[in-house]
Parts: structure tokens; sequence; C-alpha cells
């Protein structure tokens, strides 16, 4: 047991830690060669040009947005879907699930092109609209099998209980599922953030560029040869998540069953 938390330590020492406090040092330095001799400028630059940028709050609001919608929707879909995988039994269950999986297999950017013609003839291309619902398409498959898991080692056994006690598809829903399935959707929200933010092709080709979102503004700084900015840009990228995180988690903390600090407190 010593040895697996020791590793464990390790492993996030050299993957995590180091390369985080390396990146922090970096968007707070600037750009320094070995070569040169000279010692570390420490300064705000990076971010100072950051924060510069006019289409900086707007793209990183419009990523939020878009980012919640995305999830929401993910959570919807994965939950009765996966439930419904679990619940019932009929012919063709196993294509069904490949048949759901299949968006990951498939490139999104194919998949993308394909549905911007579609999304022309409907009105949705160049809005924000059109660009959250091809976000769902990297994302339901994953949210979908998560669900599917989770209903699946909860058991069909514990999902009759309170129907057989009385209870309607609501409150079983918000009493029993959900607090139940807290740990899934932790996986559903982080996974489906990440990836919805990250999204530079399919939300380009979709929104048409005028749906501004970070990876269009994170991409004309790869043309810039500066560390420190492309260090502070990576920063700010990273606590998006973070952020949008922690108020799912306080959403969560109003779930039934939840242990509130306000409710415990003595």
């Amino acid at each position: 047991m010593i040895r697996k938390k020791m590793l464990f330590f390790i492993l996030t020492l050299f993957f995590f830690i180091i390369p985080l406090t390396v990146l922090l040092l970096q968007s707070i330095s600037a750009p320094w060669r070995f070569h040169t001799g000279q010692g570390i400028d420490w300064g705000w630059q990076g971010y100072s040009t950051l924060f510069q940028n006019p289409q900086l709050w707007e793209a990183t609001f419009i990523s939020i947005g878009i980012g919640f919608a995305v999830l929401f929707i993910n959570v919807a879909i994965g939950l009765f879907t996966g439930k419904a995988l679990t619940s019932y039994a009929y012919r063709g269950k196993a294509w069904l699930e490949a048949l759901l999986l299949s968006p990951i297999l498939i490139p999104s950017l194919a998949i993308a092109m394909g549905l911007h013609l579609f999304m022309i003839r409907v009105g949705l291309a160049d809005t924000i609209w059109g660009v959250m619902l091809i976000h769902l398409v990297p994302t339901v498959p994953y949210s979908t099998k998560i669900f599917h898991n989770s209903y699946q080692q909860i058991g069909k056994a514990m999902m009759e209980q309170p129907h057989i006690l009385g209870a309607g598809f609501w409150t079983q829903v918000f009493t029993v599922e959900l607090p139940l399935l807290r740990p899934a959707i932790r996986s559903v929200t982080f996974l489906t953030i990440v990836i919805s933010l990250s999204q530079y092709a399919i939300t380009a080709i979709i929104g048409g560029g005028r749906v501004l979102t970070l990876p269009l503004v994170f991409f004309p700084f790869l043309e810039n040869a500066n560390t420190s900015i492309m260090a502070a840009f990576s920063i700010w990228f990273a606590l998006i998540p973070v952020f949008m995180y922690i108020i799912i988690e306080a959403l969560m903390m109003f779930l039934p069953y939840s242990r509130l600090p306000w409710r415990n407190h003595r």
C-alpha cells in the first residue's frame, strides 16, 4: 500500500506538479535562452499582452456559455440513454451501443464538413446554436458510455426499488439516481468541458469565424515565438475548466442527501 502511494506521488510530481510549475514560471518571465548567458528576467509581459487582446474576454464568456450548454445537454442525453441501455434488453442492443460510440471512430472534421451544408439549409450555420450542436458530436458518446457504466454498477434492482415504493419518474431521477451518479457527473463535467473548449476546426467550420471561442483566439498566438505569452494563455485556458468544475460541484451540493456545510453546522 505504501509503495502504491509513493508511486502515485512520484508520478504526480513528474507528470503534473513539475510541468505546471515550469509553465507558471515561464508565464511570468521573459523568453530565456541558455546560450545567451543572461539571467531570467521576471515580469508580467505575457499576461499584459494577453489581456490587451480585445477579443479575449468575449471569447472567454462565449466559450464558457457554450461549455455549460453542451455539458447540460450531455448530462440529459447521457443520463436517459445510459439508463435505457441498462434497463431494457432487446435484439440488436450491442449494435446500438456500437452505433452510439461511432462518432468517436469517425473524425469530427469529416462529420462537421458533412453537417455544414445541412446547417446552412436550416439556418444554424454561423450561429452559436450550430456550434453547440456540433460540439455534441465528440462529447455525447463519452457521456453515454460513462452513464451506462454507472447505471450498470448501481444495478437494475436498485432502480426498481423507488418505483415499487411509489416514487414518480422525476422524483426517482432527482432523489435517487442523481445523488448516486455524482461520480459519473463529475467525470462527464470535466471531460465534456475540456473537449468542448479545445475544439478549433469544427467551431471554425460551423461558426464561420463569427462565433468567437478561445481556440480561435489562441491559434494566432502560435505564430508568436514569445513563450511567455503562450504560457500565460495556457494558464488562462486551463483555469476555465477548473472554474466551471467548481460551479458544477457547488450545484451538486443542492442534490438530496448532500452534506451541506450550513446543514451540518452545530
